[in-house]
């Protein structure tokens, strides 16, 4: 086999593992046939050049694989890979001075059995377990918990 064949082959192979490493996350198809590439022209330059040129290919390899993972950290590929998004929300908790069992409010949405009700002018999540209510429908509080509230209709 030609020099140019085994060296085209082991550049495949180096070139799967760059796409496995910064592309498909995970053990994929590209990270086998990177690996698979890259030792079949490993092997090929063994066995047909035998043991020095053998040395020199798996020596090279391992050179160029090592600058191919250096330059591609510092052109900051990653950072035009990665997910630049951050979570901004935080966990609405339940006045316990201003929320008591028995007040009575509407809900905003429809309760089905989870929904947003207005409760003294604080705008909370409602359950209603076992019911389904409809939104501008009166509704009274039962129970008070941190992060929401339990209701049912007015007139039951």
């Amino acid at each position: 086999m030609s020099a140019l064949v085994i060296i085209l082959i082991i550049l495949l192979g180096l070139f799967l593992l760059i796409l496995e490493f910064f592309v498909f996350p995970g053990v994929t198809f590209a990270g086998i046939g990177g690996f698979i590439f890259t030792a079949g022209g490993i092997f090929l330059a063994y066995q047909g050049y035998g043991n020095t040129y053998g040395n020199i290919a798996l020596v090279s390899t391992l050179f160029a694989g090592i600058i191919i993972l250096v330059l591609s950290f510092r052109s900051k590929t990653w950072n035009r890979l990665m997910l630049h998004s951050q979570v901004d929300g935080k966990v609405e908790t339940v006045g316990e001075d201003t929320i008591h069992a028995g007040d009575e409010g509407v809900t905003i949405t429809r309760l089905n059995p989870i929904g947003k009700v207005m409760i003294n002018g604080e705008v909370l999540e409602g359950r209603c377990p076992g019911h389904f209510i409809d939104e501008n429908s009166p509704v009274t509080v039962k129970e008070v918990f941190k992060t929401y509230i339990i209701v049912k209709p007015k007139n039951t």
